[in-house]
This record gives C-alpha cells, structure tokens and sequence, in this order.
C-alpha cells in the first residue's frame, strides 16, 4: 500500500469516528467504545506500524524544528505524524462527548467544539474546556 493509500484509509476510519460522535453522542458504545478505544486503537497499531517500519535510517529527529522537518521529508514518517493527530483529536473528541453527556450539556452546544477539535485539535478542545466551565445545568 502507498502512503497516499493508507492516508485515505486512515483518514475514512477517523472521519467514520467523528460522524457518530456528532449523530449519536448519547450512545455508550459510541463515546466509550469505537470513538474512545475502537477507532484510535486501529489507528494506533497503523502508526506503530508505520513507524516501525521506516524509522530506521530515517535522517532528522526530534530535538530541533529543522530536525522535525528533515524527519517529516520521508512521506511516510509524515503519514505516521497525520495518523497520530487523527487517533489522539478522536480520543479527545470521544472525551468532549461523554463529558457533555454526564454533564447533561445540549448536543447543540458540543457540536461546534467537536468540530474544531476535529479540524483544529487544541483549539476545539480549548473551546470545550471554557464552554465547561461556563455551563450551568438549568
């Protein structure tokens, strides 16, 4: 399988996560079980596997930006970074949901932040943290 390939394939399963979060977010097994385990434990064998196989020899690494870079030339060490953010933004997604669920927080309301998170990973669960905080149960 190409890189390309396998980032079509990735990036379908987490897409497939992200869709039951926003259409059932009340439902255990979607929260807790395929957005929460199922899901970003696929994707995190991928990323070990990938890893596993083109990190050696691999010139770059991670001490400095420019060795980030160098490290991010082979596409499919670049691939396994993309994987990365697409199993953790999931698993903090899955967290926004169960956590607005227990909180009884409108659906509408956790809508906007799992989009962010999902597009903008920090910023989304940034925005989720502060709307947490301001959220009162009437």
């Amino acid at each position: 399988m190409t890189p390309d390939a396998l980032f079509s394939v990735a990036n379908a399963v987490a897409l497939a996560g992200w869709i039951l979060l926003a259409v059932l977010p009340r439902r255990r097994w979607v929260t807790d079980t395929a957005a929460a385990r199922v899901i970003p434990g696929i994707l995190a064998a991928t990323y070990i596997a990938v890893i596993a196989m083109h990190i050696l020899g691999s010139p770059g690494g991670f001490s400095t930006l420019t060795g980030v870079a160098t490290l991010f030339a082979n596409r499919w060490l670049l691939l396994a970074g993309w994987i990365h953010y697409l199993a953790f933004d999931l698993f903090v997604g899955s967290w926004e949901a169960r956590d607005a669920r227990d909180r009884g927080m409108p659906h509408l309301a956790l809508l906007p932040c799992l989009l962010l998170t999902f597009l903008f990973g920090p910023a989304g669960w940034l925005l989720y943290t502060l709307m947490r905080m301001a959220y009162r149960p009437a």
